[in-house]
């Protein structure tokens, strides 16, 4: 006779929506099917220990650059989602840009999930669609395949090659906003003005001025401040759904604060880099910081947790933007010709458990709030990813909140094992991960913790309704 769960988590201090409480989770067919205290473990095929530990929902990244089809030597999905579920991330959403052909027409997306499928994947995802310049015709298609929303760049993303992803001018944005409003999905935009910083960079490099400070001074906030008014004034007046993605100042917070208090359907999300350095930090640690936005200083940064404390940071997201080493080799002391991007995937739930709730006291169902519940609601996967509660995928990182570590390289599962987090003291650690109640990540087994079994359980997710207002 089969038992009434086929697992169930004992004894872990469960992250809930408002509260933590210790709790079993039982688990059946791969979603929750019951949480409460002291579940009778003779009812359970498989039992997994939690004591002294904390569950919390599996993160929802959903700003993360995966590459392929045609750069997989950057990172791929093998790799990339490897990380991911090292790090406690369940579901991510794959970012249109760095791929060749970038995501930005529906045989484009065929191509990308051909990819998925040749490559394996270990946790579930769902993909961008892009805005570009030319491809207003193809946003419709690209919605009935089942994107979750549209990235557009205010600035230039940098050349990847033939048929690179290009910044939208601003009627290419306007008309964008009005097609995808008429669609009833968002769009997502890195807030940089162009003419600011293209301006700006060429200035310093005529000057000979390229070191980090240079490249840091080159990208103010000035310029992701006037951006974000431009856009928001232009989703006004469309009606268009805006998501932010990787905002680095607590003024551009404001605003968007502000818009979404006036009735202007739009979210935030920063990333983990600005809440784990500052300037100072990007300058020691050199070209494995540099992104764009830049870094800002201790003040932006301690605003920025304030903020997210606050619930005006709607979403934390990695924004994992990997490349191998060679593009992150300073040559001639020229930090302007160094690929922009982080490799972080594998760090977030660590970095805001650490720095959030055993630094500074934010309360744990905040930070699982930002990674896991809103990016799920806010991108059309609520009906079964983002939070713990009956009906819902078993999807689950459980976390040793007093295993404080520093990372080193050997810890990375990237295709190119390196960060700007190497050498960073992390408070906590992920143990296990579970994806739909199987365990795809432990990090006391061999193999690196990674089940050799499970390197393809991941299944691509459509949003399961048009992208939501944030609940809350």
């Amino acid at each position: 006779m089969s038992k009434q769960w086929d697992v169930v988590v004992t004894g872990g201090s469960v992250v809930l929506r408002d509260r933590v409480e210790v709790l079993d989770i039982g688990i059946k067919d791969g979603r929750i099917a019951d949480i409460a205290p002291n579940l009778p473990l003779e009812d359970a095929d498989r039992i997994v220990p939690a004591a002294g530990r904390h569950v919390f929902a599996g993160v929802v990244d959903a700003h993360v650059h995966l590459n392929e089809p045609g750069l997989g030597e950057w990172e791929g999905f093998a790799t990339g989602s490897a990380a991911l579920a090292a790090g406690g991330c369940t579901t991510f959403v794959d970012m249109p840009l760095n791929g060749l052909p970038p995501t930005v027409n529906a045989a484009a997306l065929e191509l990308k999930l051909a990819a998925a499928r040749r490559s394996g994947v270990r946790v579930d995802y769902a993909l961008w669609g892009g805005l570009v310049p030319g491809n207003q015709g193809e946003l419709a298609a690209l919605s009935e395949a089942g994107v979750v929303g549209y990235k557009a760049f205010m600035s230039s993303p940098g050349d990847t090659g033939d048929g690179c992803f290009a910044n939208v001018d601003d009627d290419t944005l306007f008309e964008g906003m009005k097609a995808i409003a008429s669609l009833n999905h968002v769009l997502a935009l890195h807030a940089e003005s162009e003419p600011v910083v293209a301006k700006l960079a060429a200035a310093k490099q005529a000057a000979g001025e390229t070191a980090m400070r240079d490249y840091l001074a080159s990208r103010p906030a000035e310029a992701e401040l006037e951006a974000v008014k431009l856009a928001l004034d232009m989703g006004r007046r469309t009606g268009c759904k805006l998501h932010f993605v990787h905002i680095s100042t607590p003024e551009a917070i404001e605003l968007i604060d502000e818009a979404k208090r006036a009735g202007l359907d739009v979210t935030a999300e920063t990333c983990p880099h600005y809440l784990a350095f500052t300037d100072e930090d990007v300058v020691r640690i050199g070209a494995g910081a540099k992104c764009s936005p830049p870094i800002r200083g201790e003040r932006e940064r301690e605003a920025l947790w304030r903020q997210l404390a606050e619930g005006k940071i709607d979403i934390v997201a990695s924004d994992h933007s990997p490349c191998p080493p060679s593009m992150k080799t300073v040559k001639g002391g020229n930090y302007f010709e160094v690929w922009g991007g982080i490799l972080g995937g594998q760090s977030t739930l660590e970095l805001l458990v650490g720095e959030g709730w055993l630094k500074r006291g934010i309360p744990l169902p905040i930070l699982s709030r930002a990674m896991s519940a809103a990016p799920a609601e806010r991108f059309g996967l609520s009906g079964s990813k983002g939070a713990i509660g009956p009906g819902l995928d078993a999807d689950l990182a459980i976390v040793d909140l007093n295993a404080p570590y520093v990372l080193t390289a050997d810890q990375l599962k990237y295709r190119h094992p390196h960060s700007a987090y190497e050498g960073f003291g992390f408070g906590c650690r992920v143990e296990k991960t579970l994806l739909r109640g199987n365990v795809v990540y432990d990090r006391h087994a061999d193999q690196g913790g990674l089940d050799t079994e499970r390197q393809a359980s991941g299944r691509r997710l459509r949003p399961h309704a048009s992208a939501s207002r944030i609940i809350g």
